[in-house]
């Protein structure tokens, strides 16, 4: 069995990120497939997976496609019951899927004002009070996962598809330099840190783009986790 993941720009498609650390994570074998998210050939290249229109899109063996991040989560674990998708035990199998629901869904506000990019870190970037609330939510999520998490170091000790969806946006807290709690800080590391990220975040600044997309008026400094 082998999947094929159709996915966008790496520096800055975090619905890509989720889907390919899914696979990439777990061990599941795939075939990955850029698209023209950003060269405008989007529409084009994913007219034979029709009805898909955005990325990530996941091709199964059997023809199925899905086209959702959460469906491909969702997906992957009943077709991978032993992988080890969610959190075995019930209760923190329960809080990781509402965490995942809800960082697909909410944190609309740090969607808008700090989209992902991973080539820099914005200097002097003021967030709002909405994206400051959004923080003040992350870091409860995370201190709550904290409380039912096993050895190990992701927000249920092993890793799960709640820390593939969460990466985006700790990369869009090291790219705006936000302000968050040590538990946040700590997991922010973590994330940024695996191997797996690091591996996407290489390639994908090795592509430049003119002009660059989500420009800030702000300085700009080295990106705050050191490269691989």
């Amino acid at each position: 069995m082998s999947y094929d993941l159709y996915i966008g720009d790496k520096a800055f498609s975090s619905w890509s990120l989720r889907g390919w650390l899914l696979l990439e994570h777990f061990g599941l074998p795939y075939r990955a497939h850029l698209v023209g998210l950003y060269a405008g050939t989007l529409a084009a290249d994913l007219a034979p997976l029709a009805p898909a229109r955005t990325v990530p899109v996941l091709v199964c063996e059997d023809g199925a496609v899905l086209f959702d991040s959460m469906a491909i989560a969702e997906e992957l674990a009943t077709r991978h019951p032993d992988a080890g998708l969610w959190p075995e035990a019930p209760k923190a199998r329960a809080l990781a899927r509402s965490m995942a629901a809800e960082m697909h869904a909410g944190f609309q506000a740090m969607r808008g004002e700090c989209p992902m990019q991973l080539y820099h870190q914005w200097v002097g970037f003021q967030p709002s009070e909405a994206v400051l609330k959004d923080l003040a939510r992350l870091e409860l999520l995370v201190s709550h996962a904290k409380t039912m998490a096993t050895d190990g170091p992701w927000l249920f000790g092993d890793y799960s598809i709640a820390d593939a969806f969460f990466a985006p946006l700790m990369a869009r807290i090291a790219g705006f330099g936000l302000p968050v709690n040590s538990d946040v800080a700590a997991y922010m590391h973590t994330t940024l840190t695996d191997p797996a990220f690091r591996l996407w975040r290489a390639e994908g600044i090795l592509v430049t783009y003119q002009p660059f997309p989500y420009p800030q008026p702000l300085e700009k400094r080295d990106w705050p986790i050191s490269a691989p």
